[in-house]
């Protein structure tokens, strides 16, 4: 059964006819509401939503305890029910509470609402599963796919930041200035790959954020891909000399905190490889060639990862949230599990990801798994009845020094093969990592 954004539109997937005639008795519809207001990022003059996710989410969460917990109670087998909750993401993003302010970014009332709003379905969710008699047998687990920051659009060095547009705040970074600084870096021209492939002159950016450098749609030289705190840069001829102009561009701006080149391109002082952060496998995507982390940094309020800042790729405006920088405000999530097969009071201090979660799910219901690449996880059997604490090991990779003197360095712990990844990029650009004098840098 899956209900989501499209459920009873042309797109959404067609709910079996005892799931219809239970969301009917329930009195629910058999479309999923809008976003309605909380859907409003506004722009660089209008401040984003002042309203949590509560039209939607109190739809789902409708739908999950008084029409699908009740179906799966009554058919006594075993299941596993997925409830994605949008919020605190979504307000996150689209808060209204700083236009163009850092402070309180991400931590002001409207992204407040939306915890109390994802709190609250949990709560649901579990009297639900009282309601129905599953508790005592429902393992519970809660996680969160990042960390949030609040984004800036600050930097001293971008060309892009101080030319004017129509729709960016004069000083500000515009979305896309990466490719846009590269463009001029490299003396090439940029087309815009949202935009039916057209030119971007001065006073334009690209409208998502992508770029395409240099020869023309099917042949570009180097292709920007944006990622908020991080972007994606691809060299299609694999150029190595390209390589090079495009990693000594990007040592030059402040907003850089962190590279990491494919090794096929060679050796660049300042990098480490894509393989050293597990970018570098055999995915049928294309590979990248560069990965860039941006700066991040503490708006000061005693917890640098509660109240972190980062330059962010995006076309969402500077005080909104925005995550995928490699900041320890970014990696680091929650996560929490309850039931049967787990143990009570018990805190893991060994490193855990989401993406341990469903070996940990497969384990617990004697599921076989046939493994696909090496990112696959691990089963969390220290928090299990019986288990016992894994060895944990921390490590820290440091790239040779550029010219300049920026070194690439990355915070990572292993449990057996399981890589960790806390923190990377420069010292002193990015929040939670680990200087090699033992430092850490906010």
């Amino acid at each position: 059964m899956l209900i989501d954004d499209s459920t009873g539109t042309e797109k959404g997937i067609p709910l079996s006819a005892e799931t219809q005639e239970r969301l009917k008795a329930a009195g629910l519809p058999l479309a999923t509401p809008a976003r309605g207001p909380n859907g409003k990022s506004g722009d660089f003059q209008t401040a984003g939503t002042k309203s949590a996710n509560t039209i939607q989410q109190d739809y789902f969460a409708a739908a999950a305890t008084r029409a699908v917990l009740p179906e799966l109670a009554d058919r006594h087998k075993p299941f596993v029910m997925v409830f994605w909750s949008r919020d605190p993401d979504g307000t996150q993003h689209n808060q209204g509470d700083s236009l163009g302010k850092l402070v309180p970014g991400i931590n002001g009332p409207t992204s407040l609402a939306a915890i109390r709003n994802a709190d609250d379905d949990l709560g649901r969710l579990r009297a639900a599963l009282q309601e129905q008699g599953l508790a005592d047998t429902t393992d519970i687990i809660v996680t969160a796919d990042h960390g949030f920051s609040t984004i800036s659009k600050q930097s001293q060095t971008s060309e892009a930041a101080k030319a004017s547009y129509a729709d960016v705040t004069p000083g500000l970074l515009p979305v896309g200035f990466l490719a846009l600084d590269l463009s001029k870096a490299l003396g090439l021209p940029l087309i815009d790959p949202d935009q039916d492939y057209k030119p971007i002159d001065a006073g334009q950016h690209p409208k998502g954020g992508d770029g395409l450098i240099g020869g023309d749609k099917d042949h570009p030289k180097v292709v920007v891909a944006a990622n908020g705190g991080s972007d994606l840069i691809y060299l299609p001829d694999g150029d190595k000399a390209m390589a090079k102009s495009v990693v000594d561009a990007l040592l030059a701006q402040d907003y850089v905190s962190g590279i990491f080149v494919a090794k096929s391109l060679g050796s660049f002082p300042g990098t480490l490889t894509l393989d050293d952060i597990a970018l570098e496998g055999t995915a049928v995507t294309p590979m990248p060639a560069i990965a860039v982390n941006f700066r991040s940094f503490s708006t000061i309020c005693g917890q640098p990862e509660r109240c972190t800042a980062e330059v962010a790729d995006s076309g969402l405006q500077q005080g909104q949230g925005m995550h995928g920088s490699f900041s320890r405000a970014d990696t680091w999530n929650f996560q929490a599990m309850i039931g049967p097969d787990f143990k009570t009071g018990f805190t893991d201090a060994a490193p855990t990801s989401n993406a341990d979660v469903g070996k940990t799910i497969a384990s617990i219901l004697d599921l076989p798994t046939e493994d696909k690449g090496k990112l696959v996880g691990r089963v969390l059997s220290e928090a299990m009845k019986g288990g016992t604490m894994p060895e944990v090991a921390a490590k820290m990779l440091v790239s040779a020094p550029a010219a300049n003197g920026l070194k690439t360095i990355v915070d990572l712990q292993t449990v057996g093969d399981t890589r960790y990844f806390d923190a990377a990029g420069f010292p002193g650009r990015t929040v939670g990592l680990t200087v090699s004098d033992g430092a850490s840098t906010n």
